[in-house]
């Protein structure tokens, strides 16, 4: 798996609970406007507050447009959590193709700084945290998790960096991974940059329990 297909997606989704399926130009706009707008709200009143109508009002949008592509605020939510994580996956491409990466290690820090960029830079990013634990898992939505990240990357460190792959490779990173989206959403709790302190300790956790396993001298090939 080479590093241009480990993340893939249009940055402009519309999400698994779109009414209508934008197909015009100026369609697509609305829509984006729409969770530029949702996004906006999340981080003034977070998403346990938003309503479909805030996010109207803030669109400069009816009550009725909003309705038009969303049947509710929850579909809302899940459409600009799938673009957030869109945006992240295509970040971490950016940057292991800027960054010169030399290790399996390299690889998995340009993950955590693409998140914590994400963090500080994406209105709304938090929303990468919520989880509507009410309704049925969707169909598709599996590449959403951190399973799904575990297995992309777990397929460019075994071949570009020469690790054992496999399926406890791709446990372990979707252990890690679990473990860096804790401390980084307490890094981002009540501080909009961040921490330095949790994220200096996100780093050195993945990297050693990693280590632990895989060791320093297994990053090359």
């Amino acid at each position: 798996m080479s590093l241009s297909d480990l993340f893939g997606g249009d940055p402009v989704v519309s999400g698994q609970q779109v009414r209508v399926e934008p197909t015009q130009q100026r369609s697509t706009a609305r829509l984006s406007g729409l969770l530029d707008a949702a996004a906006v709200v999340v981080d003034e009143v977070g998403f346990d507050r938003i309503t479909t109508a805030m996010v109207a009002e803030r669109a400069g949008a009816s009550i009725g447009t909003v309705y038009r592509y969303y049947p509710d605020r929850v579909a809302v939510l899940q459409a600009l959590r799938e673009r957030a994580v869109l945006r992240f996956r295509q970040r971490v491409v950016e940057q292991l193709k800027t960054s010169g990466t030399e290790t399996w290690w390299d690889a998995v820090d340009c993950a955590i700084t693409a998140f914590v960029d994400l963090y500080r830079s994406e209105p709304g990013f938090r929303i990468v945290h919520f989880a509507d634990r009410e309704r049925a898992p969707i169909s598709g939505s599996e590449d959403l998790e951190s399973g799904y990240f575990a297995h992309q990357l777990a397929g460019v460190l075994a071949e570009e960096f020469g690790l054992h792959g496999g399926p406890d490779l791709i446990f372990r990173l979707e252990v890690a991974v679990e473990m860096a989206d804790s401390i980084l959403s307490r890094a981002f709790h009540s501080d909009p940059h961040g921490d330095e302190r949790f994220i200096a300790e996100c780093r050195r956790v993945m990297r050693d329990y990693l280590v632990g396993y895989y060791g320093p001298v297994a990053a090359s090939v």
